[in-house]
């Protein structure tokens, strides 16, 4: 999707070398004659890089050729020193275009034979496609021969069934739509996916839409989702609700849509997540960065990163490392590549922001617990990537007078801390919790605070330790809590804590602020409220006494 201007040309002709293909071949029993051939249609690919849906090519011979030629212009020679073709002879197996799923080189012819016992036929199953386009496959194309190449009356092509889905999908994302959809789902059919993450990593699950024949126990038209915790019957889904999103038990997940042989929907459209193109973080602080951070992340991707912490907790991300792909140069938007920030869970929140090239954006915010970033990146054109760390805010009110300062957090926000892990300037001065709050009030002579000045003003400092520490880890916060007595304001920053964003700590120097007044969150319990500062009411009531001290005096003496 980016600017075409950037893909090199040859002879006239621009080379667009895409994701390629891979095919999955099963062999079953022969049930009649050769079936005719037509030519195949390399028809721009979908969402999933499948032309016109996950496809299917049956072959009623037991001998099969398969050609690719990839590169400029119909039979180019082939490149030398590329390996691929051969002859196939197993019971199933697969085989994909050079380098799948990296970019096929140029220049390149490969020849694949499929040989099977006789009274068999060979069903092929294309689970990626992702070819240069063109009207009559005049440039990069792939050739299918009822028989070996050449033969006379074999022409190229096969027989496709373009209402086949299912599969298995290994990608890091990808989409997954019942058959014709936006339009009505045709009756009697049966798909089945595997989602299969790589490596020790989950499958996350997200449906965008959602219209399938409801009824009572989702017993006529339904979608089933496997393999996710929770009882099997509670992940069968119809209506026109859209499910919850879904994160496997472990590296695969099973999605099964069935329409039984009458009355029908739109159907539905689910994006997947796996691999390292999805998590859920639910630390109080993190780090994560793109796929293959800091080399180039890959194309055609649609990532996940999950922020979910305790009630109470807001979000703060910030950015370390941004290189996507630069702007529209026409919008001067982010209309390829872009990283975008949402103020929720899914991608219906508001939207924090949007982002792309190489700015660093300033730190974001959510406004509750949770918050998502999204990677979208197109066919064409990747860049380093970015990296990021977050940390929760606690949520806190912070108030001082002329004499003490006081602090209130709430004992949600910090479970399973007890009061001793949270304190101010020693363990002696720890919180009391009174009310499902930790409350702190503690004088300016007590609790380690002393008297500096801060831009000619003169102010109190303490120090403000919250202790997260677990397993033999310690992991202690350390907040600056500053009062200006004279203002009676108080703030509080994060001191430490802040190593783990390496030579970004001192970007971290506001990175636990606390909540402005109208913002602020309120606290359970009947001591939500500070006590009111009659600090000011005394010292008034002291300077009208001796007011009234001195006149008397006068009077006397003027008497005497």
């Amino acid at each position: 999707m980016g600017a075409e201007s950037r893909l090199p040309t040859m002879n006239g002709k621009l080379l667009i070398n895409t994701l390629n293909w891979l095919l999955i071949l099963n062999l079953s029993t022969c049930q009649s004659s050769p079936q005719t051939l037509c030519s195949w249609p390399a028809r721009p690919a979908d969402s999933r890089g499948v032309p016109g849906g996950e496809m299917l090519a049956e072959l009623g011979s037991c001998l099969l050729l398969a050609v690719a030629l990839l590169g400029p212009g119909p039979r180019a020679r082939a490149m030398k020193g590329v390996k691929c073709g051969g002859v196939l002879s197993a019971p199933s197996g697969n085989f994909s275009s050079p380098n799948f799923p990296g970019l096929y080189p140029y220049n390149t012819e490969c020849s694949w034979l499929i040989v099977v016992a006789e009274g068999s036929s060979v069903l092929l199953t294309f689970h990626a496609f992702d070819l240069e386009f063109h009207d009559t496959c005049g440039f990069d194309f792939l050739e299918i021969y009822n028989g070996a190449a050449g033969e006379p009356g074999q022409p190229a092509g096969a027989v496709l069934r373009p209402d086949a889905c299912g599969g298995v999908l290994t990608g890091l994302s990808g989409v997954l739509t019942s058959p014709e959809y936006p339009n009505n789902y045709p009756n009697n059919v049966e798909c089945r996916w595997v989602i299969r993450a790589a490596g020790p990593a989950t499958v996350k699950l997200v449906f965008v839409d959602f219209q399938v024949e409801g009824s009572a126990e989702c017993t006529y038209d339904y979608v089933a989702v496997l393999g996710a915790p929770g009882p099997a019957r509670g992940h069968h889904y119809c209506g026109g609700s859209r499910p919850p999103t879904l994160v496997s038990r472990g590296y695969e997940l099973q999605v099964v849509f069935k329409s039984d042989f009458n009355i029908g929907g739109r159907g539905f459209k689910a994006y997947y997540f796996s691999g390292e193109c999805q998590e859920v973080y639910t630390a109080v602080r993190g780090n994560f960065s793109s796929p293959q951070y800091p080399s180039s992340y890959p194309n055609n991707v649609r990532c996940h990163w999950t922020i979910r912490l305790p009630p109470g907790y807001r979000v703060k991300v910030f950015f370390l490392d941004l290189e996507l792909e630069e702007p529209n140069s026409l919008t001067k938007t982010c209309d390829f590549d872009h990283l975008a920030a949402f103020d929720g869970a899914s991608e219906e929140a508001p939207l924090l922001g949007s982002w792309c090239g190489r700015h660093l954006p300033p730190p974001v915010t959510s406004s509750h617990n949770q918050l998502l970033l999204l990677l979208h990146a197109d066919r064409s054109t990747s860049r380093r990537g970015f990296s990021v760390a977050y940390i929760g805010v606690v949520p806190m009110n912070v108030s001082c007078s002329r004499m003490d300062f006081q602090i209130l957090i709430s004992t949600q926000a910090l479970a399973p801390l007890g009061r001793t892990q949270v304190y101010l300037g020693s363990r002696r001065c720890a919180a009391q919790e009174v009310g499902g709050t930790f409350r702190i009030q503690a004088r300016f002579d007590t609790c380690g605070t002393e008297s500096q000045r801060r831009n000619n003003t003169s102010v109190i400092v303490s120090t403000l330790y919250i202790d997260f520490s677990a397993s033999g880890q310690e992991d202690i916060h350390q907040y600056e809590v500053l009062c200006e007595p004279r203002r009676k304001e108080a703030s509080v920053h994060l001191l430490s804590g802040s190593d783990w964003l390496g030579p970004y700590a001192a970007t971290a120097e506001h990175l636990q602020e606390a909540p402005p007044r109208d913002e602020a969150e309120p606290l359970p319990g009947p001591v939500a409220l500070v006590a009111q500062d009659t600090s000011d009411i005394v010292f008034l009531g002291l300077c009208i006494l001796a007011g009234v001290l001195m006149v008397m005096a006068i009077v006397v003496l003027m008497l005497l």
